[in-house]
């Protein structure tokens, strides 16, 4: 990316011209959304709550999650260019932006994750960002889990007509119009672990707890391999 294309695309006027374009774009789609009143029950109750997604879903719920910033919700991305898009997005939309990633900055972001999670009891994690192997779910979801002693509820986002991108997660873009379900799984709350056997237990129940929700087109994936045999292509975001 040149610095002048970075300095636009960067700019506050751009961002929130992007911002309020997905809004509207997002408000065509007949949205409906499935077992949210679970996690919602269980912050009110004082728990802590961590909502875990795929990369190549995240876009169907920007709109909708826009409703969760009451919560004061954090979320870590990518300290890249790229990542600064997504954060002046996810700022605007009530999302707090923790910049980092497994491959930099990853320590000091999961540590501001951490106290975001302990202080405001709502965090999002994409588990196999910023830039895959896709499906396959990376350790710091379960470090952050277990450090702020958080459930992890898994979501999912379905899209019955969507443009598929050639990119490393095949991003899915619902269509105008689309109908597009966001479905929260059941809660799955994991015991501190030193033992790293136990420890990649709980990273593997996780991985096969979401891994059936991977999407193709037309179809999910259902199978680890399946995705891992796509073109590996930079993401569009």
């Amino acid at each position: 990316m040149t610095r002048g294309r970075k300095k636009f695309l960067t700019s506050k006027p751009f961002l929130s011209f992007l911002y309020r374009f997905i809004r509207l774009y997002s408000s065509t789609f007949r949205l409906k959304v499935e077992n949210e009143r679970e996690w919602m029950e269980y912050r009110k109750q004082g728990g802590r709550v961590l909502l875990c997604a795929w990369h190549q879903q995240f876009f169907s719920a920007i709109r909708h999650f826009q409703g969760y910033r009451k919560f004061n919700p954090s979320l870590m991305i990518s300290g890249s260019s790229d990542g600064e898009i997504i954060a002046g997005v996810a700022g605007r939309s009530g999302w707090n932006p923790v910049r980092g990633s497994s491959s930099k900055g990853g320590k000091e972001a999961l540590r501001r994750m951490i106290e975001c999670l302990w202080k405001s009891g709502v965090a999002g994690h994409i588990v196999d960002g910023p830039k895959g192997p896709a499906g396959q779910v990376k350790a710091g979801v379960i470090r952050l889990a277990n450090a702020a002693d958080a459930a992890i509820f898994p979501f999912y986002a379905f899209a019955d007509r969507a443009w598929y991108f050639n990119s490393w997660d095949r991003f899915f873009l619902p269509k105008p119009f689309a109908t597009v379900v966001l479905s929260f799984g059941k809660m799955i709350k994991f015991t501190p672990a030193d033992d790293p056997n136990r420890f990649e237990s709980y990273r593997l129940h996780l991985e096969q707890t979401m891994i059936p929700e991977l999407r193709v087109p037309h179809q999910r994936i259902g199978e680890i391999e399946k995705i891992k045999s796509l073109p590996v292509i930079s993401s569009i975001l």
